[in-house]
């Protein structure tokens, strides 16, 4: 559920990131893509491993 979560996690961040910076350029929407998927597994492992029995 843990590799789920990160998983799920890291494509909504990485869209976010996308979508954010698509409206500046396209290598800012790919920096922001990469920083959403780090940002993304990180944040949802961690409320994963907390929340999660």
């Amino acid at each position: 559920m843990i590799r789920l979560l990160g998983m799920i996690s890291a494509i909504l961040g990485s869209a976010l990131g996308w979508w954010i910076g698509a409206r500046i350029g396209f290598m800012t929407a790919f920096f922001l893509s990469i920083l959403g998927t780090g940002a993304g597994l990180f944040y949802g492992t961690r409320f994963a491993r907390e929340w999660l029995p």
